[in-house]
């Protein structure tokens, strides 16, 4: 199956809408041949690295939400800069967080916070770059991605914990400012470093993950015999083998054919298996669902599971926006956190909540330029100045803070932060050698990260 598809996201203050996008999805050719797994892993043994059975769930907040009405709140700054919220209490002595988040509250103890994470980037693609690859360049008048995500290189090197499932996965999407797969993707790696795209809404009654439904030519029996299944890729290649695709193709077939064959793998992508009462926690909305749904794979063996959610982009009508996204959080993280443990999964999944930035400290007056509350009620404009992150799990200890803002909430106070920092701390969990090199368009060695260190104090 090859899926042309244009879409159209939610604008940013850019003005450019998601970008028309080609999506390969030839019965879940996303999972990556096996040989290269097998090589990276090889390689990651060789510098000493452990084997580890862990796995990440990034939970992507596109658009930017503001630290200040979120999990810094400063009730002690003037009015302006503290916001609309109250901060409230949680089950651990001296951590606040926004009122808006009553079940998180609950589970303080479960995950920790970074306070001081920053880029000093305002612009929406740059940033976005820096956050999910550790790197700068892009920007709002050249927006094409320059290296693999930290999601991609993870993969890369770890393969999926269990035969059968792909190593990375995006629920429902992989988006960064409308790009699609954007700063989420393989670049110079490969195209077969993409995270395979479940597509749709979960929270749809008639939720189905489209890749795996084999093309009508080819029915599970036919998908048994692998020359079969190896002509009809080899008749894609001979018909789409421009910018690298054809290679990608050769290495996706044999895990494509194990994907849609697999009854386990069919199994971890249905979520209408859930019990009601445990999709009712996470929420009956699509980021609740796809959570949910990213649980699923990381319990089933996937190794990097990403979860969407667009529209954090509130120059204006900020408490509108926040009213309605910030229950959907408070729901999806907390039933999270708590199924993980209930589980015992969450010494072994690492869970990351972050946007690409943060927004203003001081609040604006609504006008973005023109006269005030002219575009609606007052919101908050970019600021990489300081940001958040919520991590836990994969042997993350809860209930701790990383640094600290000044007064206002402008700029890190104690113990900064970096993008590199943060992945380091992913690499260490997943157990993936952040020194490894990687070739890239023009053949030159390219590190994993440049600098930075796992965050001791998470562990």
């Amino acid at each position: 199956m090859l899926s042309v598809s244009t879409g159209v996201a939610r604008g940013y203050c850019h003005g450019l809408p998601r970008r028309s996008f080609v999506q390969l999805g030839v019965a879940g050719m996303a999972a990556v041949g096996l040989p290269r797994v097998l090589e990276a892993r090889a390689a990651g043994h060789a510098a000493g690295l452990p084997a580890k059975d862990t796995a990440c769930i990034l939970l992507w907040l596109d658009g930017g939400p503001g630290h200040l009405d979120l999990y810094d709140l400063k009730p002690a700054a003037p009015a302006e800069y503290r916001g609309i919220w109250r901060p409230i209490r949680t089950v651990v002595p001296g951590i606040e967080i926004t009122e808006l988040f009553p079940r998180q509250a609950r589970v303080a103890d479960r995950f920790s916070l970074i306070r001081s994470l920053h880029h000093d980037n305002g612009d929406h693609f740059t940033a976005a770059h820096y956050l999910l690859t550790g790197r700068g360049g892009p920007n709002g008048s050249n927006t094409a991605g320059r290296n693999p995500s930290v999601a991609a290189i993870a993969a890369r090197q770890c393969g999926p914990r269990q035969p059968g499932m792909p190593a990375y996965v995006a629920v429902p999407y992989a988006s960064s400012v409308g790009l699609r797969p954007g700063y989420f993707g393989g670049s110079y790696l490969g195209a077969q470093w993409n995270p395979f795209e479940t597509d749709g809404d979960p929270n749809a009654a008639a939720f189905q993950v489209r890749n795996l439904v084999p093309p009508e030519s080819l029915s599970l029996g036919r998908l048994g015999d692998r020359a079969g299944l190896r002509h009809a890729l080899d008749g894609l290649r001979r018909r789409f083998d421009t910018g690298g695709t054809g290679l990608a193709l050769d290495r996706f077939q044999t895990q494509a054919l194990d994907l849609v064959s697999s009854p386990a793998a069919r199994r971890a992508f249905d979520i209408g298996l859930e019990p009601a009462a445990v999709r009712d926690r996470y929420g009956r909305t699509s980021f609740g669902q796809s959570t949910l749904l990213a649980r699923r794979l990381v319990e089933a063996g996937c190794t990097f599971v990403t979860v969407h959610s667009g529209g954090w982009d509130h120059h204006w009508d900020l408490e509108a926006g926040m009213k309605s996204r910030l229950p959907e959080v408070d729901a999806a993280v907390a039933a999270l956190l708590d199924d993980l443990a209930e589980r015992g999964q969450l010494e072994r999944v690492m869970v990351v909540l972050c946007g690409e930035f943060s927004r203003t400290p001081k609040m604006n007056d609504g006008g973005n330029g023109g006269p005030p509350l002219s575009k609606g009620t007052p919101g908050r404009d970019h600021w990489g100045h300081a940001m958040f992150a919520l991590v836990a799990g994969g042997g993350i200890q809860g209930g701790r803070v990383v640094g600290s803002t000044d007064a206002r909430g402008e700029r890190p106070r104690e113990r900064p932060v970096t993008p590199f920092d943060l992945h380091a701390t992913i690499y260490k969990v997943l157990g993936a050698d952040p020194r490894a090199h990687f070739l890239d368009h023009t053949g030159r060695p390219v590190p994993a990260i440049d600098a930075g260190e796992p965050i001791a104090e998470l562990f």
